[in-house]
């Protein structure tokens, strides 16, 4: 087998990233030699270090709906679920201290991330290999670095806001391994200079194509520098970077010609064109009772019945359980893959058919997504959008976001990013175990709580409202 593509680990002496100081305290060591610069290949190849995501975002979002009792009833009885319940209804306290479900697995595996991403960056100019070798591997930590810490960002952040992101709590920057480092949040200002400076710093070294979509490359870097300035509403640079991606990849999946979606006949995530960087949430796919997405009826309805997405991707609940009424969303049960996370070729095309619509010119923001929607429909059903308005184009973009990237925690970010224009402000309301639940327009619910046992053992880890 090729050396490139073996996979082998680092024995980190890790102690588990929940919370304490100790997070920090890591230096590589064990079976492979620090100074060989093959080793950091073998490490970044060993893509269980780096391709989780958090999954948060995910439940949270208004695009999910589960609504059938037995579903509550099972979510509520198990400590398992606890998260998931309190992101579904936006409290304030996820992580119960005290509890077997103290413990944010989502902040844990991003900082995991980051704990490897820095001992390679740190560790390989000491190595033994070409400077271009080693130029080379750095890139690929700083771009993993770089979407962990856009995902704490807004996870654990309040949505970027350049009036104010100089003063609001970020998260702790943590870019060595030392013996002893304090969690003192950053800004959301300075998180995000770190985030693009390290996707600037890896793009000259990054290779223009890579073997699978779990390793960076130059595609990689360019869609999370969109996404990121898309998140910060810089959008003539999201603009910019969504073009760069999309110079380098632009191939969408044509559901137009396809019955039925399974294993054979639609691609790997790991080589599937339409993924830019391939990315997973924490616990993988959700494709059992109960914690199977079940999509509102509000994205049913901007959706309908003659778009692929829905007779590919959605199926009959009852085929998941008989306590469940409706339909849930079904692809990654169909292909036994589980959803991409990282950033896409169609985000990159409704990045700029957004960036089309804030500039006026609705006509060209129409043409992208209509570029997009042509591979979602079949010949015979498929309409072309018509926007009359900026304003309307603007409407029809996000909803297609809405409908392309269900069940991810792209929904979430907009939602926070939207929430303080009139135009998509709202106060989302649902129902669980018969309390309901609410979240208006800039309410502190848009940011989720650093868990109390992570503050008890950091002190210095400021809360959130």
């Amino acid at each position: 087998m090729n050396a490139k593509y073996k996979i082998f680990t680092f024995l980190l002496a890790t102690v588990s990233l929940s919370g304490c100081k100790k997070f920090v305290d890591v230096k590589t060591q064990g079976q492979l030699v620090p100074n060989q610069t093959i080793n950091y290949r073998y490490l970044l190849n060993n893509t269980g270090n780096f391709e989780t995501v958090a999954n948060l975002s995910d439940f949270a979002s208004s695009d999910i709906n589960l609504n059938d009792a037995a579903q509550q009833t099972s979510l509520s009885g198990s400590l398992s679920y606890t998260y998931l319940v309190g992101s579904y209804t936006w409290q304030a306290v996820i992580y119960p201290i005290g509890s077997t479900a103290e413990q944010d697995l989502n902040w844990n595996r991003l900082y995991n991330t980051i704990l490897n991403s820095n001992t390679i960056i740190n560790e390989l100019p000491a190595s033994d290999g070409s400077q271009s070798e080693k130029d080379a591997l750095t890139a690929e930590a700083l771009v993993h670095r770089a979407d962990a810490y856009l995902n704490l960002v807004n996870t654990y952040a309040k949505p970027y806001n350049a009036a104010t992101a100089g003063t609001d709590l970020g998260v702790p920057l943590i870019l060595t391994q030392t013996l002893s480092q304090k969690l003192n949040r950053a800004s959301v200002q300075e998180v995000y200079n770190q985030i693009i400076s390290d996707l600037t710093k890896a793009l000259p070294a990054l290779p223009t194509t890579q073997a699978y979509n779990t390793l960076p490359s130059k595609a990689s870097a360019y869609g999370e520098l969109a996404r990121c300035y898309l998140l910060m509403k810089d959008y003539t640079n999201a603009g910019k970077y969504a073009d760069e991606a999309l110079k380098l990849r632009s191939i969408l999946n044509d559901l137009s010609t396809i019955s039925a979606v399974s294993s054979a006949n639609y691609p790997k995530r790991i080589t599937d064109p339409e993924i830019l960087l391939s990315k997973t949430p924490l616990n993988g796919s959700l494709n059992f009772f109960p914690t199977v997405f079940k999509p509102s009826d509000e994205w049913f309805s901007l959706l309908g019945t003659k778009d692929q997405r829905y007779n590919l991707f959605t199926a009959p609940a009852s085929g998941v359980s008989t306590s469940l009424t409706g339909r849930v969303y079904a692809k990654e049960r169909a292909t036994g893959e589980s959803r991409n996370e990282g950033p896409s070729v169609p985000e990159m095309m409704l990045i700029r058919a957004e960036v089309y619509a804030r500039a006026n010119d609705a006509t060209n923001a129409m043409v992208w997504v209509n570029n997009l929607r042509v591979k979602r429909f079949k010949s015979t059903d498929y309409t072309p959008l018509i926007a009359t308005t900026a304003a309307d184009a603007l409407n029809k973009v996000i909803d297609e976001r809405r409908l392309e990237f269900f069940g991810t925690s792209v929904r979430w970010w907009d939602m926070r990013r939207l929430n303080n224009e009139a135009a998509f402000q709202r106060t989302y309301t649902r129902v669980f175990n018969n309390i309901t639940y609410t979240l208006e327009p800039n309410s502190n619910r848009y940011v989720f709580p650093i868990a109390e046992y992570l503050r008890s053992l950091n002190p210095e880890l400021e809360p959130n409202p």
